[in-house]
């Protein structure tokens, strides 16, 4: 037995430590906004948060993340996360997905990485790039990605 805090509450899984943090979201506590991509951390559409940072919970096992705050999308787009919202809308606005499939990896990766930026630090498009660069969006929309970071990035500001 294993106890994860997922989105602010515990949740006690029966899985072997070794498991990975994507199964146990997805199949122990329904929470299946986060998805499966390639397994070995190369495409981003497993990322979460744990303790504020971005991870792919594709290899992390929940052993090693027990007693750490795991955020996933349904908190980030659907709680209170002022910065996670703000990213959110931007997509929406920016009409960035197409399948959508890699779209909760990308919200994680933009979300983390603007909590990252000092204060109002507005980031070039060098630096989105750059934060963006482990997730692969297959349909492309990397240039919409870039817009809907730099306008939440504005609207947090």
């Amino acid at each position: 037995m294993t106890t994860l805090q997922v989105n602010g509450r515990n949740h006690t899984v029966d899985v072997d430590p070794g498991t990975p943090v994507l199964w146990a979201l997805r199949d122990n506590l329904g929470l299946t906004g986060t998805k499966f991509g390639c397994g070995a951390a190369l495409c981003g559409a497993c990322t979460v948060h744990v303790d504020g940072q971005a991870i792919r919970s594709c290899i992390t096992p929940v052993g090693s993340v027990e007693g750490r705050a795991i955020t996933t999308i349904e908190a980030v787009t659907q709680g209170e996360d002022r910065v996670g919202r703000a990213v959110h809308e931007a997509w929406v606005r920016h009409d960035v997905a197409q399948c959508g499939y890699c779209q909760s990896g990308q919200i994680m990766s933009a979300t983390a990485f603007l909590k990252s930026l000092p204060k109002g630090q507005k980031p070039s498009a060098a630096d989105i790039d750059a934060a963006m660069a482990g997730n692969v969006c297959r349909c492309g929309t990397y240039e919409r990605i870039r817009a809907a970071v730099a306008d939440a990035a504005r609207a947090i500001a």
